[in-house]
């Protein structure tokens, strides 16, 4: 059974520093996770050929040894048009990798006691949820009035990923709420709507103001800032055809966040070091809600179930997925976007791997790149 105390206790708290991460160059070995180890040359040298074969623009990687960056190298080009090259610091759409930090931080109010994980997100709202424009769907479903913050973060809500995938661009509750897994970028959207209601500040000040300021996340917002003119990337679709960067004017929970491979390299850092949250707080964070068996995480609804993953465990924490290994306890979470592949990969011991890509082709070297480098982590990649 996941034992998240496993995790609480790799580690001894350490408090917020302002002060950013120092960027360290590329070692000339890194340790894998059974031991042996590899050369920067090697990681250059399988990077090229994986990036070649699979037709990726550009990727970042960040590795992870007892909870510290032990190498951060940035691979190929951030538009090719220009010739410009990726790097560390170049600001990428992060997708999906948003709900992650935004989980963070709603565990943070929760450390202060400002939200309880498992009050009714109604009692929140200072009128029923059906009356919020967004919302008004849910009319005449009374089960809207069950749903839970731990629903929302552990994707148990019953929404779809996206209303306008449904067939008449409704939102819906389609089980249950906090009886199956479905993921869902609408249930982090609703999360959103009650955060900034208790807080009375909007998502992109709280996340600025509760962790990219903290964590010297200097080039990091929810939404696109000017300052990042002056090193982004654009995204790249499966043909090598540049989609442009991804520049939104408002934030959202689900998928908004602009961040560069070393932010988020220092933020999966500072999760996995406790300097964000306290370890009771972290051990509800990486808590399995439930386990999942759904066939495919996507299409989040489909019906098709397996127990195959029962094996490692695979289960939904609280903004992340979660799964055992015998290299300990792990949590993930990816982002995928048009133009954009990211995959985040961290162990109880303080390993782990990041990879951010500006390509839609990005996902097709992750298993390489995960057994390349780290070695054989289990990871769930047919799901």
């Amino acid at each position: 059974m996941f034992q998240p105390n496993t995790l609480v206790a790799i580690v001894c708290l350490l408090g917020f520093s302002s002060a950013p991460a120092q960027q360290p160059s590329p070692p000339a070995s890194i340790l894998r996770l059974d031991g042996s180890s590899l050369t920067s040359t090697e990681i250059d040298a399988t990077m090229a050929r994986l990036m070649k074969d699979a037709n990726v623009t550009g990727a970042g990687l960040a590795v992870f040894h007892n909870g510290k960056i032990s190498y951060l190298k940035a691979y190929g080009q951030s538009d090719t048009e220009k010739g410009l090259m990726l790097t560390p610091d170049t600001v990428m759409p992060a997708a999906s990798l948003s709900k992650a930090a935004f989980a963070v931080v709603v565990m943070q109010l929760v450390q202060k006691g400002v939200l309880d994980l498992d009050l009714p997100i109604q009692r929140y709202l200072p009128k029923p949820l059906p009356e919020y424009e967004k919302y008004a769907d849910l009319q005449g479903d009374d089960r809207y009035k069950k749903l839970t913050l731990r629903m929302l973060l552990s994707h148990t809500s019953g929404f779809p990923n996206w209303r306008w995938f449904e067939d008449d661009h409704k939102l819906k509750i389609h089980f249950e709420p906090g009886t199956r897994y479905a993921y869902s970028g609408e249930g982090f959207q609703l999360a959103q709507l009650v955060v900034e209601t208790v807080t009375g500040k909007s998502l992109t000040a709280l996340m600025d103001e509760d962790l990219f300021g903290p964590l010297g996340m200097t080039r990091t917002s929810m939404i696109w800032e000017p300052r990042f003119e002056s090193d982004f990337a654009n995204g790249y679709d499966e043909h090598g055809h540049s989609l442009g960067p991804q520049k939104r004017s408002k934030p959202g929970a689900a998928g908004s966040m602009q961040t560069t491979l070393h932010d988020y390299a220092t933020f999966l850092s500072a999760v996995m070091r406790f300097q964000i949250l306290d370890p009771k707080t972290s051990a509800e964070m990486f808590k399995p809600q439930l386990k999942i068996h759904s066939l495919h995480q996507f299409p989040s609804l489909a019906s098709e179930t397996t127990t195959v993953h029962d094996a490692i465990q695979l289960s939904a924490g609280l903004g992340w997925g979660l799964y055992s290994s015998s290299y300990g306890n792990a949590f993930f979470k990816g982002g995928y976007d048009d133009g954009w592949r990211h995959q985040g990969l961290c162990f109880s011991n303080g390993d782990g791997l990041l990879i951010m890509t500006n390509s839609s082709n990005g996902d097709g070297i992750f298993k390489p790149v995960f057994d390349s480098i780290l070695g054989k982590t289990s990871f769930p990649f047919d799901w």
